[in-house]
């Protein structure tokens, strides 16, 4: 009897074992997937962005935040001083998470300039996390203006 319920937990034991290994296989599988698709996104992204917008230059990432940020602003194209460069990053960056649940817009300020609140805090990311947060964003928000039709 003794034998019999050891076997029968060390078979229940590989299942389990056996189970999570493939979903943990899945779950790399996918993410890599989903990794290369964002990938081949932004590069589409980068490059319809450079050549519209950088005379043959490859923007980067803060470079295509501000261009959001001066779309978002509505304002069209001037200069802008240095403060303003900033201010029109945090609104770009702030359209960007807004569909992620970490800032909802407040109002615009009698000089038409959007405000956005927290809404929830922001996860401690690393570098390459918040890099990676930043373009599926970026990606998610030229999607959902019809960027690339």
């Amino acid at each position: 009897m003794l034998c019999e319920l050891t076997t029968k937990k060390t078979e229940i034991q590989m299942s389990i074992y056996l189970n999570t290994n493939n979903i943990s296989s899945q779950t790399h599988f996918k993410t890599m997937t989903e990794n290369n698709n964002l990938k081949e996104k932004w590069d589409a992204t980068v490059e319809k962005l450079s050549a519209q917008f950088a005379d043959g230059d490859t923007l980067n990432l803060d470079g295509i935040i501000y261009l959001i940020g001066v779309q978002e602003l509505g304002q069209g194209q001037r200069r802008f001083k240095k403060d303003e460069k900033v201010n029109l990053m945090h609104i770009a960056i702030c359209k960007l998470l807004e569909p992620y649940g970490y800032y909802e817009f407040d109002f615009f300020d009698p000089d038409g300039w959007p405000h956005y609140k927290t809404a929830t805090q922001l996860p401690t990311l690393k570098p390459g996390e918040q890099s990676v947060l930043m373009k599926e964003a970026i990606v998610n928000y030229f999607e959902a203006i019809d960027f690339f039709k």
